[in-house]
């Protein structure tokens, strides 16, 4: 039991430097000294733009109509529609 801690431990005190080093070595980048050409520095931020406004669109249709709604209803219980009297004609 012991010889398995042991090397769980050294197998632990191996992997969590190497993902540290690796975070680090990932998080700051070299220069690249490549080139993006037009068509696909354009397909990229025009892709960027979508996923941004599918976010916001999403957040609106999760959000806003409901309290819309709910805003509509409460309108609708503060001021209830008049029914017109019925007389003689």
């Amino acid at each position: 039991m012991r010889a398995t801690a042991t090397r769980t431990w050294s197998t632990i005190r191996f992997i969590v430097p190497t993902l540290a080093v690796a975070a680090i070595v990932t998080a700051v980048p070299d220069a690249a000294h490549a080139y993006v050409g037009p068509g696909a520095g354009l397909t990229a931020i025009g892709t960027v733009v979508a996923l941004m406004a599918a976010i916001f669109f999403a957040v609106v249709g999760f959000v806003w109509y409901p309290v819309k709604r709910l805003m509509k209803r409460r309108a609708a219980e503060q001021h209830p529609p008049e029914t017109p009297e019925v007389g003689p004609r």
